[in-house]
Order: structure tokens, then sequence, then C-alpha cells
């Protein structure tokens, strides 16, 4: 839970803490957001404050994540040094008055940062109730076009290119009159035009914010006990992160995921979603979850979600009953091993008045704690049985953060005339929302750790692999690919994979580029659709006759590949929008287009050859199920995300994991409305 207790208008702490134990809370976050009450002026500390926090909290068994709380700097600091201020443009300053305005590389910034990090941390360190440190809070909000970034982003291709003659070869930059003949010639990222330049410039932007944070953590680690964590929090659709080389230096990923409530968890209805850093759907909820399994490729902390309504004050969806019990045991399902709430109360006063908490603005429990309530009573009735647990993957998607930069650069989806810099996300989430749909659960890799892997070792954990909208791609990338496939995998590629290369140059080879041979089939032209195409699939196909291609369509021809469907056009009939390719012990299956849910379930369904078993066999929407295991024993999540009740029947026994009831088979169990029903198996009892 995050907690501060500071931002009351009266002395609560004791009786937030005793709601908390009744709610079956024993995790608190604290501290990361007011470095103005640790360091009211520059050099006075007052760090005694935080000790009854924690004391009160140990008298109760509630553990405490310690914050450092370098991302709201105080206005005495902005003060004595406005050149820390971050630039959004070059020399155009950010105003003071909100929060992570900050340049956190420059070196005024780092010294007063570090100052303070010491002082907490060296304070309580070796207090009993401290299990771990978060390091700032969602950082990478801003890409930084201050004087220092810059200079260091030019060093960086001095190390990397060498001279610039090798700069201007790779990047292509006779084009337009662009070769430098020094370093010092390098043009400002503002009035940029080459999409090399803005994938390096992203990439550092990156590797800036995953230096801060390194920074910070080794820091705390002078004083950390061995018992205890170091982590940070993202929001994963900021800009400049790369949530894989972040975490790669701390103990355990943690996260963010904000997403749709009310109707947008409801799987009759398609909305839009609210903003760029939440979802809608519940595919796009399972992919947040997902996403954050990604970073690590293990569990993982929700540091912050939903509790009540979230965003502006124009912005009022308090989930409907139910929805919060379902979203965190969602994250469960997919390796949440912590579930946190943003946050304990609503708050009386600052930019997220309106951003409820747990409890309302009349501090009085009502609906949403007594829900809260709920779902800690059935964790704690859990209890450790799910230490251990890894979610059941049935297809694996490629994660590009490289590709997410340069398609946000060159856009190739529109979306309101304009183009669409979630385009990446709108490939790749049509692909993750077909295996939802389908009835399957996926496992995001980024794409460095499938070419760790290798191509083997993918297809024997993996039998099913998505590569769409992989843009960017490296030699290797490809040859892991191919690899795959001829190991025994089915690879399904999107659009736009295997365009570009490792420096967003379009590659001048026949597209898909390095993959055409194997994959059968070769395309030149490609489109933008401004309304969905029919599909029209062969005979006896499991591609539904509704199905539509959305957003894009690629030429494909076909150059050996079966073609198993086309479009219900008088020109794009020319080409096949899927195709399958038998590659060594493998297949290959070319995706043409944007598919839509229907279409997307159904290239699942052509790609599982074997469903995994489940104690209530094939269900459909509005009925999901997800699933892990820890070692002897299965979980399984169903969920009915709908105001209809909703009957199953298990037809092998099942034991409710939360009432600990055997249930025999051949059962039937209801579901109500936006409900969530755990049950367990020994594995091997499922066939």
């Amino acid at each position: 839970m995050a907690y501060y207790a500071e931002y009351h208008q009266s002395d609560r702490l004791t009786t937030d803490l005793d709601l908390m134990v009744d709610a079956g809370i024993n995790v608190i976050r604290v501290g990361e957001s007011v470095w103005s009450s640790w360091e009211p002026s520059d050099g006075r500390f007052e760090l005694d404050w935080m000790a009854r926090i924690l004391d009160e909290a140990h008298a109760r068994r509630i553990r405490v994540i310690l914050g450092t709380p370098t991302y709201a700097v105080p206005p005495w600091l902005q003060t004595a040094y406005p050149e820390i201020a971050g630039e959004r443009k070059t020399g155009e300053r950010i105003a003071w008055g909100a929060r992570q305005e900050v340049d956190y590389s420059h070196p005024a910034f780092r010294f007063h940062a570090e100052r303070v990090i010491r002082r907490i941390i060296d304070r309580y360190a070796s207090h009993p109730a401290v299990i771990g440190y978060q390091v700032d809070n969602e950082p990478g909000l801003e890409l930084l076009h201050n004087h220092g970034v810059f200079a260091g982003f030019v060093r960086s291709l001095r190390e990397q290119y060498g001279d610039v003659e090798t700069l201007n070869r790779e990047w292509g930059l006779t084009y337009w009159s662009h070769r430098i003949d020094d370093w010092s010639e390098l043009w400002r990222p503002d009035g940029n035009t080459f999409p090399q330049y803005d994938l390096a410039w992203r990439r550092y932007q990156a590797a800036v914010t995953a230096d801060f944070i390194t920074w910070q953590a080794e820091i705390v680690r002078e004083y950390a006990r061995d018992d205890q964590f170091v982590t940070t929090c993202l929001q994963y659709p900021r800009r400049g992160v790369d949530d894989r080389t972040v975490f790669e230096t701390l103990d355990v990923t943690s996260g963010n995921p904000y997403y749709g409530m009310q109707d947008r968890l409801d799987t009759s209805l398609e909305l839009d979603q609210l903003n760029y850093w939440t979802t809608t759907g519940v595919a796009g909820l399972f992919r947040q979850a997902d996403r954050l399994y990604s970073s690590k490729q293990a569990r993982y902390l929700v540091t912050e979600t939903n509790a009540q309504a979230i965003d502006g004050s124009a912005s009022n969806f308090p989930p409907y009953p139910g929805q919060l019990r379902q979203a965190a045991f969602a994250f469960v399902s997919r390796g949440a091993a912590l579930l946190e709430y943003w946050h304990w109360h609503s708050l009386p006063y600052g930019a997220e008045t309106y951003w409820g908490g747990v409890l309302p603005h009349s501090l009085i429990p009502g609906r949403v704690y007594d829900e809260v309530s709920g779902i800690g009573a059935q964790l704690k009735a859990i209890g450790g049985a799910f230490d251990g647990y890894t979610p059941d993957a049935d297809v694996a998607v490629l994660w590009s953060n490289s590709s997410r930069y340069a398609l946000q650069f060159m856009p190739p989806l529109e979306k309101n005339n304009e183009p669409d810099d979630e385009s990446y996300e709108r490939i790749v989430d049509a692909f993750h929302r077909g295996i939802v749909d389908a009835g399957r659960q996926a496992r995001i890799l980024h794409v460095e750790q499938a070419r760790a892997l290798g191509g083997s070792r993918l297809a024997a954990q993996f039998p099913v692999l998505v590569a769409a909208g992989l843009y960017i791609t490296t030699d290797e990338d490809l040859a892991m690919m191919r690899d795959y496939a001829a190991a025994g995998g089915h690879l399904i590629l999107g659009p736009r994979t295997a365009y570009a290369d490792d420096e967003a140059r379009a590659r001048v080879e026949v597209a898909p580029a390095g993959l055409a041979e194997a994959a059968g089939v070769r395309y030149e032209e490609f489109s933008n659709l401004e309304s969905p195409l029919a599909i029209q699939p062969e005979r006896n196909s499991v591609i539904p006759v509704n199905a539509k291609g959305t957003l894009w369509a690629d030429g494909l021809v076909p150059a050996g590949a079966r073609s198993r469907a086309a479009y219900v056009h008088p020109r794009f009939q020319d080409f096949s929008s899927v195709t399958t390719n038998a590659h060594g012990l493998g297949q290959i299956t070319t995706i043409g287009t944007v598919p839509d849910p229907a279409f997307a379930a159904s290239i699942c369904d052509l790609a599982v050859e074997t469903d995994r078993p489940t104690p209530f066999g094939r269900v459909g929407l509005p009925l999901t199920v997800t699933s892990g295991t820890t070692g002897a024993a299965r979980f399984w999540f169903i969920f009915n995300w709908g105001w209809a009740p909703q009957r199953i029947t298990v037809a092998t026994p099942v034991t409710d994991a939360v009432a600990g009831i055997d249930i025999p088979a051949e059962t039937d169990v209801e579901l109500g409305a936006w409900d969530v029903r755990v049950f367990r198996t020994e594995q091997g009892e499922v066939h």
C-alpha cells in the first residue's frame, strides 16, 4: 500500500495502520515523494518523523518499502540551482510546479540527491520493519535535451562509431547534405529528421535513466542489509526508459500497471483507452501483467495500481464491485508477488485530488475498503502456496523497445488522421489479444532475452512464437527466428517485422528481410487501410468468414508457401493475407495485416496444435482461464468479465484454493458478476 501519513491534515497514523491490519494489508511503501520533508532547506535534515511510522508499522507486523525521494525536487533546490531543470527542447526549461522536472544526470542534482539518500538510508537501514528500497519513482518521463545530456550523447556516439566518417556512412548522412566533418557539427535533436539519429538518441535516453537508477541502487546497497532488496517502480509506457536494462542491476521488477475499469473490462464491448499510460480491455490488463514479468522473466511487485478512479478530475470511472478483486488475481496469475494500491487515502489537495484511494475523502472505510479487505482475506487464506509460482504460457510474444522507439518516430499507422505513435503497441496488442481471446496464455520475451536463449531452446520451451511489429532487428535476431522454426517451433510473423536493421535503416533486400526464403513468401508493396478489409480464408479454415484485416496490408506473394487467406477487395485480392511454409522441423506463418480480434484468435487456434488440459475444458468469453505452477501444484484462475452470472462444470477434481474445499468432478461451479475463482490441482491430475 502506498502510504503517506504526512499527507493527512491530522494525525491518523495508528487509525490507518489498524485499518490496514484489519484489511490484511501487510506491506506499505513510504517516503519517496517528500524530499522537502526530509530536507526542508539546504543541508538541514529532519529524519526522525519517519521513525514513528516504521515503529508503529513494525508493531503490527506491517513490513515497509522505503523510498528515496529524488523524483520530487524541493523548492529550495530548484531556486538555488535553476540549471538542474530538465529541458524538453534545447534551452527551454521545464517549469517547476509538478514533479520529475529535473535533469537527473546533472552533477548539482546528483550531489544533493546522493546526500539526502545517504542520510535517509543510513538512518533507517537497520530498522526491522524495512524489507527493501524503492529508488526514485517512475523514471523516464521526459526526453532530456539539456546540454550535459547532449554532450554525453555525442561522447557515446564517438565511443560507438569511432570517427565521423563511420557515422556518416552508417546513418546515411549524405542524404540532404547532412555529412559532418567534426563531432562538434552534430545537430541537436530538436530538428532532427533522421530515424537513425532518433533511435540512437532514444537508446541513449534510456541509458541515462538506467544509469541514474543503477547509481542510486549502488548507494543504497552500501547501507542495505543482506535480507533487503532494491528496486524502482516503472510506468512502462514512458518514453525515456527501457525496462529490461533498468532492472538488470536491481533485485526485483516493480511496476505501476493502471488499467481502464468499468465497461473497459467488459469483453462484449470495444472502448478506446483513456490515455497513453492505461490500457483498455481484459487483454490489455493481462498484457501489462505479462510485460512486468518480461523485464526479468521472474515474479514482480505491483507497487501501484487502481484503487478508485484514476487520472484527473474529469476522468471518474471507479471500479464496478468485483473488478478490483479480478485485477488483483489477474496480476497474481501472471506472476505478481506483491500488490500495492495507489493509494491509501484520497487526498484533499494537490494534483491528485481526484485520484481515488482505498479510503474516500471522508476517510471513512467504504465499499472499496471492503473489497480490498476481501482480497486481503483471500490471499491470506491461500498463504504461501504461491511461493515459487511460474505462470503458464502457450505462446511467446517478442517485445522490442528499440522497435517501439523507431515506430514512435516513424509511425506506420494512423489514428484520427494523425500518425499514431502507439503503432507498435497496436500491432503487438492485436496478436497478444488474440492469444487471450483464444483461451491461451502469453509469455512476453524481450528480443534480447530470446536471442540469448537461441532458437533451439526457444522451440523446446515455447511451441509458438509471435514476432509482430519487430521492426528493428539484428542479423542475429533473424538467425534466431530461422533457427527457432528449423528446430520445430511455429513462428508467426506480423506486419513490419524485420523491415529495418539495428540502425533503423530499411533493409535493402526482399521483405521480410532475412526470412523471405524460410517463410516462402515475399512482398514489395504495403498499404495503410482506411477501413477494415474482409478476409477470404481457404476452405475448412479455422479463420472465420467474418475475419477482417485492419490498418495495414503487406502485399504478400507466396513463393512456395501455402496461401491460407486472401483479401476481399478488387486490388488486394491479388495478395495473400496469411501464408504458412514448412521450415526445417517447424513452420513459419506470415500475417500481412493487423488482425481484428476474431482473426487474431483464429491465428492462435491455427498455430497452437495441442491445448493445455484444464479442469473446465475450453471456455469462451466472457470467461478466461489463466494458470501457473509451483512445482507440485498447478493453480487455475477463472474469471467472469461481465454482468451475467456464469456456470461451469469441473471435469476433474479440484480444490478451492481459498476455501480449501475439495470439489469432485462433474460439479457445477458458479461465477457471479465480475467474479474470479481460484482452484488448485496436483500436477498430472488434469488430463
